[in-house]
């Protein structure tokens, strides 16, 4: 009998663990801060080694995109694109801030993802995958996987 007890108390207990060690992953792996939205890869001429991609970034606190990373390209630069008189002005920036619950929208003709050096033609009806990182206002690292479709446009 005493034996018997002994294993129901170990497969008890066991069992147990494994429950609470599977909550806390899941919990530790809350859905994402960050929600991405109509996202899309413009597709290039054959020969062309840069691309643009697009997307709405919306985030449930203050944070900002630092870097980002695509399958697709050797760099993946963040830009801002404005005109002044006329003149088209292109800006490679740093880090891109979004403000907690306002939606960010990168866009053709103004903020938008650089794709250089691309390691294949980016064609309509394929897709690419890119890997987001941010920091909160706490320091603290996000990482967001995403897979875009190409569009012709």
């Amino acid at each position: 009998m005493k034996i018997i007890n002994f294993v129901f108390w170990s497969i008890f207990i066991s069992v147990n663990i494994n429950v609470a060690q599977a909550t806390n992953l899941s919990q530790s792996n809350k859905i994402s801060d960050i929600i991405i939205t109509d996202a899309w890869v413009r597709a290039v001429a054959p020969g062309q080694t840069t691309g643009a991609a697009y997307m709405t970034l919306n985030s449930t606190k203050n944070m900002a995109l630092i870097n980002v990373e695509s399958t697709a390209a050797r760099n993946v630069e963040i830009h801002s694109m404005s005109m002044t008189n006329g003149v088209m002005k292109m800006r490679m920036l740093n880090k891109l801030n979004l403000t907690a619950n306002i939606p960010y929208k990168l866009a053709p003709g103004g903020f938008h993802l650089m794709l250089f050096n691309l390691k294949q033609p980016l064609l309509a009806g394929r897709k690419v995958a890119f890997i987001l990182h941010f920091k909160d206002s706490a320091n603290k690292d996000l990482t967001v996987k995403v897979t875009v479709p190409i569009k012709a446009e």
